[in-house]
């Protein structure tokens, strides 16, 4: 089973830089994007609805913000667009998408940046600690989660280029790290990507600014989380950066995994 991620930063300026027909080539069985920046009707099926693909959707309700997508070669048995009661305003802003396959549940999920201000960080924090509960809650299910998506946290130092500067900015925050310790740690989840790659320098994101990519001065802050039982299933991950989509890189996973 492959599975995708990609912050698009824009799911028609993806499009427009090449991005479906390198999906068409990939083999992909789910794609989870974020940050899609687009009402669905806004989008013509023919670029958007990939052949061989179900296609499903949540918009933000602000245009041309956020927005999470799952494509997928298989029919879900069910689809939950949005996490529900206490979420009312992370719902609004289009983030979370889970389609059920089985026993596996696939999500896409866009965390809230802090970057822009202290109000944005304060709702970023208030998310965190809401949406522990729902991890929890999965925990306690028998079912196998795959949590796709922009976490906007990078979690170690070697998930970042620049480690020391950038201790008090929004992603690098102690406190955000110390959180992805306990969805890693107390919580019981593993960060698919470093079962099967434990290099540093492997990021997904890279600023516009400056020479950001040419220089690889990048943060490692696209995940794909996963329930333990997944684990030992991961066979390969890679990193996509031959072609630039998106200030984001795709992520891709293979799991020996019957879908």
């Amino acid at each position: 089973m492959r599975v995708i991620s990609l912050n698009a930063n824009g799911i028609r300026s993806a499009e427009r830089k090449g991005f479906f027909k390198w999906l068409a080539r990939q083999r992909a069985d789910v794609l989870c994007l974020q940050e899609t920046k687009a009402q669905e009707a806004q989008l013509e099926p023919a670029d958007f609805h990939p052949r061989g693909f179900d296609v499903f959707y949540v918009d933000a309700q602000k245009k041309g913000y956020s927005g999470v997508a799952i494509y997928s070669r298989r029919e879900p048995d069910r689809i939950v667009r949005g996490l529900g009661k206490g979420f009312e305003d992370m719902d609004g802003e289009g983030r979370f998408i889970q389609a059920d396959f089985g026993k596996l549940s696939v999500i896409s999920l866009y965390l809230p940046s802090g970057s822009s201000g202290d109000e944005r960080q304060q709702i970023k924090f208030s998310f965190m600690k809401r949406f522990t509960e729902r991890l929890r809650e999965m925990r306690r299910k028998r079912r196998d989660y795959i949590l796709c998506g922009d976490w906007n946290i990078v979690h170690k130092e070697i998930d970042i280029k620049n480690w020391k500067s950038n201790q008090k900015n929004s992603g690098c925050l102690p406190e955000e790290r110390a959180w992805l310790d306990a969805v890693f740690g107390e919580l019981g989840f593993v960060d698919a990507f470093r079962v099967v790659d434990q290099r540093a320098e492997q990021y997904t994101w890279w600023s516009n600014r400056g020479q950001a990519w040419a220089k690889n001065v990048g943060w490692r802050i696209d995940y794909q989380v996963v329930t333990p039982a997944l684990a030992p299933r991961v066979r390969a991950a890679s990193i996509y950066t031959r072609t630039r989509f998106s200030d984001h890189a795709p992520l891709t996973i293979d799991y020996d995994y019957d879908f």
